[in-house]
């Protein structure tokens, strides 16, 4: 082998190291801030306690509501909000809302989505038999679909989600006819709570009870506004 050669292996090398090491940072970093937020106080839980939850569906997306029907949903979403004492924490409407809004209940910032987007993805490309017979095209194709930047999240990335992480969702919806879903994971007991609001079918975001809402900082982008 000749040094260029010797000299190209030993940089493609380090390359490769600083990039797998850089993946396990961020690892690290997810794990540690998931186990201190993994602690809830069950302020949310005891407000809404007296709610019947609907069966949770898990399904792709496939209807997103007109104009006029969303600004109804929408309201119905503020009202809920309001008689039950609750505080959103808004992301951003970039197509990456639902990743954003989970990571914000887990790590306390919207920041992380592209780890919990990943996180999903795995889960649904490890455990295919659990899913795939909610996706009405070719399986690999919903999944690296899935797996995009701005691709929106939908009711089985929830169900993979409450799988992955171990938690029950629960969602405060604009549905007309319920305002509470769960998402039980399917073969574990769940160890944590992750709470959003749902503007049905457009837009999720991370919900608190008022009393221990968060402080947030002037955002550096456009929230989804209505």
């Amino acid at each position: 082998m000749s040094d260029r050669t010797q000299s190209i292996a030993g940089c493609s090398s380090s390359t490769s190291l600083r990039s797998q090491q850089g993946i396990e940072d961020d690892r690290m970093i997810a794990v540690v801030l998931s186990e201190e937020f993994a602690k809830l106080d069950g302020a949310i839980a005891k407000r809404v306690s007296h709610l019947s939850s609907i069966p949770h569906v898990p399904r792709i997306n496939t209807y997103i509501p007109n104009i006029n029907d969303a600004g109804l949903d929408h309201q119905r979403l503020l009202q809920r909000l309001n008689v039950y004492g609750l505080y959103e924490v808004k992301v951003s409407g970039d197509g990456n809302c639902q990743f954003r809004a989970l990571s914000e209940q887990m790590y306390k910032s919207p920041e992380h989505h592209k780890h919990v987007r990943k996180e999903i993805v795995k889960q649904l490309k490890d455990f295919r038999y659990l899913y795939e017979g909610y996706v009405p095209m070719k399986y690999k194709s919903y999944y690296k679909k899935m797996a995009k930047f701005g691709e929106w999240g939908d009711h089985l990335t929830l169900q993979a989600a409450a799988d992955k992480f171990g938690a029950k969702i629960c969602l405060l919806t604009s549905f007309r006819d319920t305002c509470f879903v769960e998402i039980i994971p399917l073969h574990q007991a769940p160890q944590r709570e992750l709470w959003l609001s749902f503007w049905s079918e457009v837009h999720y975001n991370s919900l608190y009870d008022i009393r221990d809402a968060p402080v947030q900082h002037k955002p550096r982008k456009k929230h989804w506004l209505f």
